[in-house]
């Protein structure tokens, strides 16, 4: 029989009933809540879906692009930007940390440099005699580090006679039958590869060794490469009208007008910031590096298109050649060695 409350015998707090009735009413309301896991697992794996299909859908974009800038350039937008921030911070970092160092980037780039020269030449029909080049290239590095500035100039003359005596007593040993014509080409061509590369490697580091050389060179390799950045930009995106079509077809006014803008600016940080010029000097500075970086260029297209060769040589992929990378900086060694030597007054 129920008391006057109406519970039912054995449900009260303390008797053994309760804990049943409440696990009862605990299992009731699971029972009523909706199980959500399967539909949780089936949302997140429609937002994984969607973020892999929108991940594949930019990559392929981004492929695109790449392969359109690739037909127009001629060049691995990708693996031309990893390879030059790869070069580009152990360059810097040899400067502003141990500039010696940087001697052994100016030896490979000479010897690099000359034999891929002369693998061009030689499959131009050339003769070229790799080993008195190198030998000479190293030499001449060498001493505009480590002996003084005089002497290079007369060690320049040796290494200069000397591949072109070796040439020559090469060609009489040979005894082909070479025309006269070729074989004045040849010896012509021998001076050329030790002035255009090893000589102006040595330059470089005499520029090098000089009090605060180190700030000079990675200035005028920074703004050459921003030169070199700006005019690829800017072309790519604007260039419609051609520089020089019969030397380099590619190279647009509207691609010199942005290497001049990306020159002049960093001309200025950098003459402020790292070699401590007055800022006229800085955008003196960066007009310089822009027309000799502009000839350098044009210098090695010119070269190239008589040697009926794209590229130098394929070590650089996304880039070329050494001599592909280094035909903005060559010619500009000369100008900020110059310019070195004219400003410093005004810094001191």
């Amino acid at each position: 029989m129920s008391d006057a409350s109406g519970d039912v015998p054995g449900s009260s707090p303390g008797e053994p009933g309760a804990p049943q009735s409440r696990r009862d009413a605990a299992r009731a309301r699971r029972d009523e809540t909706p199980d959500t896991g399967p539909a949780l697992q089936s949302q997140v794996r429609a937002a994984r879906s969607e973020f892999e299909s929108q991940i594949a859908h930019a990559r392929a974009e981004f492929d695109q692009a790449n392969e359109r800038i690739k037909q127009r350039t001629g060049r691995d937008l990708i693996v031309a930007t990893l390879i030059g921030l790869t070069l580009g911070a152990a360059l810097i970092a040899s400067l502003i940390f141990v500039k010696w160092i940087f001697v052994l980037f100016a030896l490979a780039a000479a010897v690099l440099g000359l034999f891929e020269f002369g693998r061009a030449l030689t499959v131009a029909g050339r003769k070229v005699d790799l080993v008195p080049q190198i030998g000479a290239g190293v030499l001449l590095v060498l001493a505009g580090f480590f002996l003084d500035s005089w002497f290079l100039w007369v060690m320049t003359f040796a290494a200069v006679a000397l591949v072109i005596v070796w040439r020559l007593i090469a060609q009489m040993a040979a005894r082909d039958g070479r025309t006269y014509g070729a074989v004045l080409s040849d010896v012509l061509v021998a001076g050329f590869m030790q002035l255009y590369v090893p000589f102006l490697a040595a330059l470089c580091v005499v520029l090098l060794r000089q009090e605060g050389g180190e700030w000079w060179v990675l200035s005028f390799i920074v703004t050459a490469v921003a030169a070199d950045t700006g005019a690829y930009a800017s072309g790519l995106a604007f260039g419609k009208h051609p520089m020089a079509p019969r030397i380099s077809p590619k190279k647009t006014w509207e691609g010199f007008a942005g290497a001049a803008a990306a020159a002049l600016v960093a001309g200025l940080l950098l003459g402020l910031f790292t070699m401590g010029l007055p800022w006229w000097a800085g955008l003196v500075f960066g007009i310089v590096i822009l027309i000799t970086a502009t000839v350098g260029d044009l210098a090695e297209s010119m070269i190239k298109r008589d040697l009926g060769i794209k590229d130098m040589s394929s070590w650089l992929p996304g880039h070329g050649g050494v001599l592909d990378r280094l035909d903005s900086i060559l010619l500009s060694i000369i100008a900020t060695l110059a310019l070195y030597y004219l400003f410093t007054p005004l810094v001191a």
